[in-house]
């Protein structure tokens, strides 16, 4: 099975726009034989609000609520027309936002016995004046987080403790059972000394401990490319260092180029392999 399993679609509103039809035609001449489709759901108006952000920057983080049963048709239909050479899953990524657990919980109730894959990710930290994306832009990082908890340390050791929040997040049912990019905090790091990003012995532990609580729960893990190629960035989600911590914990990773596009489906598909050699 060569599985692509996270990509999303021209209802993303910060994607490239192109048809998620010619993406799952690229997976199939890369020979794909699985392919996940997880796009970024409606924020709950009410978190929005939350938000210091523009109403444009805010706009740009998932898709239109008027677009939902529209993504879901359209995803039905290309299950149905490409079948014979593609198994196709589809959902959501979902947002921890735990001021949110009922808004969550009821779209998924309405929507989930139509879906066949989701991702749970956490995009968004507390942070200066409400709640901050954490890979809008270096700027927004910085000014946002990073200054708001001191140091990129402190921003990092309240991303390994809502992972764990996540974990626990009682959303029903449907919940989520793979979580998505693991150290996304990351995106940025090149802005930053080696000693700040680099984990602690205490941030170690408490970075074990989650991956004894995702094993124990039998969830999988995001094998990211997207920081790859992210310029600040330079690494996988996780990155080598913790992927290391999972396996050894024999937690299951998936692979997932994240593509927003067509020429980012299946890119570094080849360190995904790498990692099992």
């Amino acid at each position: 099975m060569k599985y692509e399993g996270h990509t999303h679609t021209e209802f993303c509103p910060h994607g490239s726009g192109e048809d998620v039809e010619l993406m799952i035609e690229r997976a199939i001449k890369m020979g794909f034989t699985h392919y996940s489709i997880t796009e970024h759901p409606p924020l709950p108006t009410s978190f929005k609000e939350m938000m210091p952000n523009t109403a444009a920057e805010i706009a740009t983080t998932a898709m239109d609520m008027n677009d939902v049963e529209h993504y879901i048709k359209k995803i039905k239909r290309l299950q149905y027309k490409y079948q014979s050479d593609l198994t196709i899953r589809f959902g959501f990524e979902l947002d921890y936002l735990p001021e949110n657990t009922d808004d969550i919980r009821n779209f998924l109730n309405e929507y989930g016995p139509y879906l066949s894959d989701n991702i749970l990710s956490v995009h968004f930290m507390p942070g200066k004046d409400g709640w901050r994306f954490i890979d809008y832009s270096a700027a927004d990082f910085d000014s946002g987080l990073v200054q708001h908890y001191g140091s990129f340390t402190a921003v990092q050791n309240k991303y390994i403790q809502m992972q764990k929040e996540a974990l626990s997040w009682d959303i029903g049912q449907f919940k989520p059972t793979r979580l998505g990019h693991l150290s996304l905090v990351q995106k940025f790091q090149k802005n930053y000394t080696p000693a700040e990003i680099g984990y602690s012995l205490k941030q170690k532990h408490q970075l074990s401990c989650l991956l004894d609580q995702i094993a124990s729960q039998n969830y999988s893990l995001d094998f990211n490319t997207a920081g790859l190629y992210k310029v600040d960035c330079g690494e996988t989600y996780p990155g080598k260092e913790l992927t290391r911590m999972a396996l050894a914990k024999g937690v299951p990773f998936v692979f997932g180029s994240d593509a927003h596009s067509v020429d980012e489906v299946g890119r570094g598909y080849d360190k995904f392999i790498d990692m099992y050699r």
